[in-house]
């Protein structure tokens, strides 16, 4: 009687084993991703035009709790 109720644990646990063992892991290849936290007191803001001759203009204006600001402004025509 012994025997059968070991011979029936050794079983369970081997087939726990197995069931472990058909796991599958998926990974995805995505692209790594930085995020990049703005202060809450910099103001930002984003301008964007595009005329009728294909040029574009974008304009990013930022702003610290100073008072600070500063403009960058890019250009392209196609």
């Amino acid at each position: 009687m012994r025997y059968s109720i070991l011979a029936v644990a050794v079983l369970a646990l081997s087939g726990v084993s197995a069931a472990q063992a058909q796991t599958t892991v998926i990974e995805r290849g995505g692209p790594d991703r930085v995020v990049v936290d703005r202060p809450a007191s910099e103001s930002r803001t984003v301008e964007r035009r595009e005329t009728s001759d294909g040029c574009r203009t974008k304009t990013v204006t930022k702003e610290n709790e100073l008072g600070d600001r500063k403009s960058v402004t890019k250009e392209s025509c196609d």
